[in-house]
């Protein structure tokens, strides 16, 4: 993996993983078009996850300070509150992740056709969204284990986690302002718990060496990306407008189905 093509997957890694368009689909896609192998190597693939991660904490650093106090307080406040629906959302994808992974594994293997389908349900998702009256009710115990329901179906490649997590929000009655914050928190532990068990179960000394400088170069570029996609994204569902979303969604979809 050269520089160039660090470059290419970072910026595709950092952008979709907060937009409703799928990362994994992408980079499925950014395989096959580029004909480059985006897990060549593990340590590639935890370092850009890591970086969009990272970018997540400085764009939330303010929430995460403001649960952090509420926690050491030691009494049943709107902290703990949030944290234990986080846990409850974590459940589903947990459940996947220890007793399916090989499973959903079996998806990443160049499947453009699925990949397209997967789109597709992505488009009809976001576009439930633009019908959808914007609701003051908070997130319940029951809709953050749907919530989370939705983003372990999301690890199949095409279907969008933040597409599915917020729509489900959405059409649950959840206030938009609180299941974006809800959707972009949920999913911190599950990655970099999903990054550390992949790190465990992978031999990393076996892989090709990718070298310093296309490192660095997909590191840096998926976290100002990341950054970017978050900050953008929150703006962008506060306003309603993912119907856009669902559009481009439906264009690379079908496009994706044709080419296979």
């Amino acid at each position: 993996m050269n520089w160039i093509e660090a470059l290419i997957l970072g910026l595709i890694q950092g952008l979709t993983e907060f937009l409703p368009v799928s990362s994994s689909g992408h980079l499925e896609l950014g395989k096959y078009l580029l004909g480059v192998e985006a897990q060549e190597s593990l340590s590639f693939t935890v370092a850009v996850h890591g970086a969009t991660v990272l970018s997540t904490l400085v764009v939330f650093r303010k929430d995460l300070l403001d649960i952090f106090r509420g926690l050491f307080e030691w009494r049943w406040n709107e902290s703990w509150q949030f944290a234990l629906l986080i846990a409850i959302s974590m459940i589903p994808v947990l459940i996947v992740g220890l007793f399916f992974a090989d499973f959903v594994e079996s998806f990443f293997s160049g499947n453009i056709r699925f990949v397209g389908f997967m789109l597709l349900i992505t488009a009809i998702l976001l576009g439930f969204t633009y019908f959808k009256k914007s609701n003051t009710r908070a997130i319940s115990r029951f809709d953050s284990l749907w919530i989370g329901i939705a983003q372990a179906l999301a690890v199949l490649p095409g279907l969008s986690r933040s597409g599915a997590t917020i729509s489900t929000g959405l059409m649950l009655g959840n206030r938009r302002e609180l299941v974006t914050r809800f959707s972009f928190l949920m999913v911190i532990i599950p990655i970099i718990g999903a990054n550390f068990l992949s790190v465990l179960k992978h031999d990393t000394a076996s892989e090709s060496a990718i070298g310093a400088i296309p490192m660095i170069v997909g590191v840096i570029t998926a976290f100002v990306s990341g950054l970017v996609a978050c900050k953008w994204m929150i703006r962008i569902v506060n306003q309603g407008r993912l119907i856009y979303f669902a559009v481009y969604c439906a264009l690379v979809g079908g496009l994706a189905v044709w080419l296979a």
